[in-house]
């Protein structure tokens, strides 16, 4: 078992943290007081490829896999960026995923390019205020008019990056569920213009991560033509877990990069700053907690990789995702909490970036499934416990 890096995932992690370098701890500090929209660091990273690293190659993407993507992401959020570089940019890493697989060669032609030039930014449009983590509960209705057309309506929320979006991934029904044998069937997918003459978009003012924006998604009337539908109509829930998966290592690796990040922070801080005459890292009550974060992340990691890996093999890769995104958020969390701590009076100073870290962080242990959901998940997934929710 060899838990290296290949040559070329390795070129992958050097040279996104050398772009990532270009982009320091004031000019995140910055958009962070504004919450204006990094579009410097996301036109960089479309400028060098990589808004297409999973995508195929024959529409200018890299054609590689989770695992690489993994890399990558991770890479993001150990930069001074954090989650905020991280999250500019993350949706064109997971969220056309079901075009790659279920698009037509038509919609792959139309829709890929763009995107992965970075002339085109998306959104994802799937969680719903009353419907949350139960998905076959979205009420967004897609109802077909007399020429094969949609008219849709209904209400999406935490809907990220919704204020520069050009285009939205829509999950919507499109029969009725007491008509479907399954719950999960009469569901649909689109990928469509988010045409604001029949879209609210609406910012909702957060706790972290303001360079990048949440929005709730108000939706009346919306004209949809049959060409967006994406595969079959009713399928929609099991193209979307194409789309699912994926986020879930890639949010474990957000958090565990985060972690890092604040962790490389403190140690740094423990070594320089003397109290009594010597430096607080010499102090064992300094030392041990941050020991076991590293030990944490470092395991959190190796989960996350496993996902990545199996997700690309084609192997069972769902109870992985999830434990991948659980280890990662709650890793990182620790980790830039002590972090905090570690600098004692200044981790609550901006100056020192932690605080900014340790607000990021709690994106990963709340999105895009709760920690107690996962728990639920692997239960039943991984020990064979009955379904509890």
């Amino acid at each position: 078992m060899d838990f290296t890096l290949t040559e070329e995932q390795e070129a992958i992690r050097e040279n996104v943290a050398r772009l990532c370098s270009g982009f320091d701890d004031q000019f995140w500090l910055e958009t962070d007081r504004t919450g204006n929209f990094p579009f410097e660091f996301h036109s960089a990273m479309a400028a060098d490829g990589w808004l297409g690293i999973t995508m195929p190659e024959e529409y200018g993407g890299a054609g590689l896999g989770v695992t690489e993507a993994a890399i990558m992401m991770h890479e993001v959020a150990k930069s001074s960026g954090g989650m905020s570089a991280a999250s500019a940019i993350h949706i064109n890493i997971f969220g056309p995923h079901p075009i790659v697989v279920f698009g037509n060669d038509e919609q792959k032609n139309r829709w890929l390019p763009p995107l992965i030039k970075g002339e085109v930014k998306t959104c994802f449009g799937v969680t719903e205020p009353n419907a949350g983590l139960n998905t076959t509960a979205l009420e967004t209705r897609a109802e077909k008019t007399a020429n094969g057309d949609y008219l849709v309506n209904g209400r999406k929320i935490w809907t990220t990056t919704g204020q520069e979006a050009d285009k939205i991934m829509l999950l919507a029904r499109t029969t009725p569920k007491e008509k479907c044998k399954k719950v999960t069937d009469g569901l649909s997918l689109f990928y469509t213009d988010l045409n604001r003459d029949f879209v609210d978009v609406r910012i909702i003012d957060k706790m972290g991560r303001k360079a990048v924006d949440s929005n709730e998604v108000f939706i009346d009337n919306l004209p949809v033509p049959k060409e967006d539908l994406i595969g079959e109509e009713g399928k929609g829930f099991h193209y979307i877990l194409h789309s699912l998966n994926p986020e879930r290592v890639l949010v474990g690796m957000e958090g565990i990069g985060l972690g890092m990040n604040a962790l490389q922070r403190a140690a740094k801080y423990a070594r320089e700053r003397e109290v009594f005459g010597r430096p607080i890292g010499k102090n064992q009550a300094i030392q041990h907690p941050l020991a076991e974060n590293w030990m944490e992340l470092e395991a959190a990691y190796l989960m996350a990789m496993k996902a990545a890996a199996n997700y690309d093999a084609g192997l069972e890769s769902g109870v992985y995702a999830n434990a991948a995104k659980w280890l990662g958020g709650e890793a990182g969390f620790k980790a830039c909490t002590q972090a905090v701590m570690t600098h004692g009076g200044m981790g609550y100073a901006k100056e020192f970036v932690v605080e900014r870290l340790m607000r990021e962080v709690m994106i990963c242990r709340i999105a895009p499934v709760s920690p107690q959901l996962v728990l639920c998940y692997v239960a039943e997934k991984a020990l064979g416990m009955p379904k509890s929710y």
